[in-house]
């Protein structure tokens, strides 16, 4: 199953899965995750993933975390 991580105004978020059947998690900083509060939509491709976190926690950002990116694997 595909993992993609996300920072999204300082919080970060794996989503796990594939369209129509994703599944989001909260990471801890000792690396333990838990559900997600919030689901994302069936119809939420993956490139549109980021963007839709975004307006989802739009009232999270702050002028010191105002970006939201994808964590990329090393």
């Amino acid at each position: 199953m595909k993992t993609l991580k996300f920072n999204i105004f300082g919080t970060l978020i794996a989503v796990n899965g594939a369209p129509g059947a994703w599944q989001a998690y909260y990471l801890g900083a000792e690396g333990k995750r838990r559900p997600a509060d919030f689901i994302i939509p069936n119809d939420i491709a993956e490139p549109d993933l980021c963007d839709y976190l975004a307006d989802l926690f739009h009232e999270e950002a702050t002028p010191r975390n105002n970006t939201a990116s994808e964590i990329n694997h090393a």
